[in-house]
């Protein structure tokens, strides 16, 4: 009877861990998508603040060359600064504006619109009233005043409520021009279907400088309002001129 032993063979060194080396591949291929996605997170996130910035002022730019005078319930004069009842050179050309419209029939009534500064003793709205019925010899029943607001949003708001109590939709707003895209966007959400009827004087147009400041002051109250809700920009949304005489 024959024993047979099995003896122990030779040494044979391990070969390496297949698994351990599939997961470090997989480990690598997790960070490197990781780096791409958050790359184009970050790209894209820059594309939106550069791009967003320019879509809202090349909008600007195109309303503010937009002359609408669509057949509308009311013609709405947005305030500028007066001085003891007199409306500046800025309210008068926008009153101007308004009154020719009157006249080639856009609306059968004119709002002027607008509170007043501390210490003022007229605001804006009754000072252009008055001076639609005086100097454009406007009826009286045909000049509504709205005599609210500090800036664009609260008088938008004043006007809103005015048009709901009298059953009105349509406005045509008479503005500078770099102020029309944000006004209308105001006007719509307050219930008013509006058009926009931008003024040619004054000194929102006067060199290319001042546009660009008007355009990129317009820019970011657009973005501020549809953003937050909030009405930027001086009192009156104009430059405040120093009367003559």
């Amino acid at each position: 009877m024959t024993l047979e032993m099995e003896l122990p063979g030779p040494d044979v060194p391990e070969g390496p861990d297949d698994e351990s080396e599939e997961r470090e591949p997989r480990a690598r291929r997790r960070r490197s998508r990781g780096f791409v996605i958050t790359v184009s997170v970050v790209l894209g996130l820059l594309a939106v603040a550069v791009l967003t910035p320019l879509t809202v002022a090349w909008r600007v730019w195109y309303q503010a060359r937009q002359d609408e005078r669509p057949r509308s319930d009311a013609i709405i004069v947005l305030g500028a600064a007066q001085y003891n009842g007199v409306p500046s050179p800025t309210l008068q050309w926008r009153l101007q504006h308004a009154l020719d419209l009157y006249r080639h029939g856009v609306a059968p009534v004119i709002v002027t619109v607008g509170g007043k500064q501390p210490g003022d003793n007229y605001t804006e709205a009754d000072s252009g009233r008055r001076w639609l019925v005086n100097r454009g010899r406007v009826p009286a029943d045909r000049v509504v005043s709205v005599p609210f607001g500090s800036d664009t949003l609260e008088s938008m708001k004043a006007v809103g409520r005015e048009y709901e109590r009298r059953g009105w939709h349509t406005g045509v707003i008479v503005t500078d021009p770099w102020h029309g895209l944000r006004s209308k966007r105001m006007a719509s959400d307050n219930g008013i279907e509006a058009a926009a009827s931008p003024t040619r004087s004054g000194p929102s147009v006067q060199t290319r400088d001042t546009q660009f400041h008007y355009i990129v002051r317009e820019t970011g109250g657009y973005l501020s309002y549809v953003l937050f809700g909030k009405s930027v920009g001086v009192p009156s949304e104009t430059i405040v001129t120093t009367p003559s005489g």
